[in-house]
């Protein structure tokens, strides 16, 4: 991004934008009008990077070599090496950025690869404040915390510089409050967390499909936006619009016992993976469309009439705005596996008014 602040206002142009994948690609372009550039960012030197002349650069590298569940290769992982590379040519920049900001899963924050990123930024007269965060500090009922690094480069300094050097818990800092500030995931109480979900919005504040029963199902499928259209899939079409977020009885029989059911009151849900609608353990939570009470497993017998939450409602509850679309040509899979590897707007725009608020130049 170039940017400037004009009376504390960002006014900010994106000079360039990047992705490997071609279809994460379509959906930029559909929505922004601009194709980001999809060549191999390895390939890329100081003199390409200078050419962009960029005050900001907003990073989000590959999760894989840090997840919990994954091999923890670290910097030693072939898709680390991409972050790496840039990491390595900022100090041979003639115009480095001014402003950076780097989001990763959690587990980032003690990986090798974030070693160096620190060593890197200070070396080179960048401040930093590290935060982990989810939605549900936003009240947004969606459990997605997530590693967030806002660094700025001398002299430019940080707001709140107390909490530079930190890794902090909370975001209270952002929001000009100390409630619930914590430092270390331990210190995170029973009571912040409880206050936390009563302050979030009931999860059908976020639904597209809502209070439907059979009878008017039909009337319903007329009115459900574009993600829940007739799309065609590698099984031969779907009949219903509607039918195709149903549960199959077989699955629930089988995996009920591991499966995260919420339902339209709840005030949390899990994170939605890229596997989501292609695997129901692990992957995200379902539906309950009938009322009922779901403790450590489905009640023998009953039938909660689970579905997946639509791709429209994930996009809601990573809070994309109303207008964002899918070209019509992605399919259901697809269109939750970008999801799945997309950031929440609902915890990146705090961070992005917090760090670009101007303190001194």
């Amino acid at each position: 991004m170039r940017y400037s602040l004009i009376k504390g206002a960002l006014n900010a142009t994106v000079v360039e934008a990047f992705d490997i994948n071609d279809v994460a690609n379509d959906v930029y372009e559909h929505n922004f009008g601009h194709r980001p550039y999809q060549g191999n960012i390895q390939t890329l030197n100081a003199a390409d990077l200078d050419g962009y002349d960029a005050d900001a650069w907003l990073m989000s590298p590959p999760c894989q070599p840090y997840t919990r569940q994954g091999l923890q290769k670290g910097s030693s992982d072939a898709r680390a090496f991409s972050f790496l590379k840039i990491l390595e040519l900022i100090p041979q920049t003639s115009r480095p950025p001014r402003i950076l900001f780097v989001e990763n899963v959690v587990g980032f924050e003690i990986s090798d690869t974030h070693t160096k990123m620190l060593e890197m930024l200070r070396e080179n007269q960048f401040v930093t404040q590290e935060f982990i965060l989810s939605p549900l500090q936003f009240g947004v009922p969606y459990s997605r915390p997530r590693y967030f690094c806002l660094a700025k480069r001398k002299p430019l300094s940080s707001q709140n510089p107390q909490f530079n050097d930190e890794l902090l818990w909370a975001p209270s800092p952002l929001l000009g409050s100390d409630d619930c500030m914590v430092t270390n995931e331990g210190e995170q109480s029973h009571g912040c967390c409880d206050k936390l979900l009563r302050a979030c919005q009931p999860i059908e504040k976020f639904l597209e499909l809502k209070n439907f029963r059979d009878e008017d199902l039909d009337s319903r499928i007329a009115n459900v936006s574009e993600t829940s259209e007739e799309i065609e899939e590698g099984n031969g079409s779907v009949n219903s619009p509607l039918n195709q977020f149903f549960v199959p009885s077989s699955l629930v029989e089988r995996w009920g016992s591991a499966m995260d059911i919420v339902f339209p009151e709840s005030k949390r849900c899990c994170c939605f993976t890229k596997s989501y609608y292609r695997y129901v353990k692990g992957t995200g939570s379902l539906l309950a469309t009938v009322p009922g009470k779901v403790k450590d497993k489905i009640s023998k017998g009953e039938d909660l009439r689970l579905r997946y939450f639509t791709p429209r409602e994930v996009a809601n509850l990573h809070s994309f705005p109303d207008d964002f679309q899918f070209p019509h040509h992605v399919s259901l899979r697809q269109r939750y596996a970008l999801l799945g590897n997309s950031l929440s707007v609902g915890v990146v725009a705090p961070l992005f008014r917090y760090l670009f608020t101007n303190q001194s130049c």
